[in-house]
C-alpha cells in the first residue's frame, strides 16, 4: 500500500463515550502516519483519557483538544493533520468560526454558549496547525466498513470499553 505513508501528514481518529447521568466520559484517539500499517499493529497505540463534568458534545471537543495539544507539543507546526470523527459539531466548527467570534460566543438569545472556552481553544489550535476534519459514519456493520472506518472503530471500541469497565 504505497502512497499512504507521509511523516509530515498525520491521520488522527477521535471518539468518546459518556455516562450522561454521572457526567463522566472517556475520550480516545489514534494517531497514524502510515495508513497501510496493519490494523492489529495499531490497536495498542490507542490513547484513552477520563473526563469529568462532561457530556457527549463537550467530550468530543475535549478529546480533539487533548490530541491537538499533544500533537502540537510533539510535532510542532510543520505537520498537516486529518482528524476523523463522527461528531457533527466538530465537523461544523471551522465553518462556524466567523459567526461565533463575531457574536463573541453568544447565542441569538444573548446567552453565552456552553463550551465557549473550548471553542476558543479549538480555534487557536486550528489557526496554528494545518487541520482538516473528515466525517466518518461510525457504528457501521463490519461488512460495510472501509479501512478508515476500521481504524475509527479502534477508538470507538476503546472509549466504550473504558466506560464500560468503570461502570
Amino acid at each position: 500500500m504505497s502512497g499512504f505513508y507521509d511523516v509530515n501528514h498525520l491521520h488522527i481518529f477521535t471518539d468518546g463515550s459518556v455516562n450522561s447521568k454521572l457526567k463522566v466520559g472517556y475520550g480516545s484517539y489514534l494517531v497514524v502516519s502510515d495508513l497501510g500499517k496493519p490494523i492489529n499493529a495499531l490497536q495498542d497505540t490507542v490513547k484513552v483519557k477520563r473526563f469529568e463534568q462532561t457530556n457527549s458534545t463537550k467530550l468530543e471537543l475535549q478529546t480533539v483538544l487533548w490530541v491537538l495539544g499533544e500533537i502540537s507539543l510533539a510535532e510542532g507546526k510543520d505537520v498537516s493533520i486529518r482528524i476523523y470523527t463522527d461528531c457533527q459539531n466538530i465537523i461544523g466548527l471551522p465553518n462556524r468560526r466567523a459567526r461565533l467570534e463575531e457574536n463573541n460566543y453568544y447565542s441569538s438569545k444573548n446567552k453565552r454558549l456552553n463550551n465557549y472556552e473550548l471553542y476558543q481553544e479549538f480555534y487557536q489550535f486550528i489557526s496554528d496547525l494545518d487541520c482538516e476534519f473528515i466525517k466518518v459514519a461510525g457504528h457501521q456493520k463490519s461488512s460495510e466498513k472501509d479501512r478508515i472506518d476500521k481504524l475509527f472503530a479502534l477508538v470507538d471500541r476503546a472509549s466504550r470499553r473504558a466506560l464500560r469497565e468503570e461502570f
